[in-house]
């Protein structure tokens, strides 16, 4: 309920008076076409974040998640440890044998196509 405090509408229906209501609060909530493209562009900004949040969990291979097994291992649970190279990037150990040894691969990374080398480092 909206009190009527000015005196132009002091004639007119409630029913004309709501009408005139709903027309001003449409024209309030609409957005103009650069408005639109602006919340867009936000909305995508936000949601390339996320994605890079994402690709750091999952194997860059396979796309499944670190926490979860590689398409290979046919039961969950399976041993499916993860492999580092020294580009930093990190894959299952399965997906990355597979791709490996293919032939197109050139024994390179495949995020960086750098020469696969992988990382030395102790485990504390």
């Amino acid at each position: 309920w909206k009190w009527n405090l000015d005196n132009k509408n002091k004639n007119k229906s409630d029913d004309e008076r709501d009408k005139e209501n709903q027309k001003s609060s449409l024209v309030d909530t609409k957005r103009t076409g650069k408005q639109e493209k602006e919340e867009e562009e936000e909305e995508e900004d936000s949601d390339d974040e996320e994605e890079e949040d994402e690709e750091e969990d999952v194997c860059g291979i396979c796309r499944v998640g670190f926490e979860g097994t590689c398409p290979d291992c046919k039961i969950p649970g399976d041993d499916c440890p993860l492999i580092w190279g020294e580009c930093t990037h990190i894959f299952h150990m399965h997906c990355l044998l597979k791709w490996i040894s293919q032939d197109s691969s050139k024994q390179s990374c495949p995020m960086d196509r750098l020469p696969w080398v992988t990382a030395q480092g102790s485990a504390n």
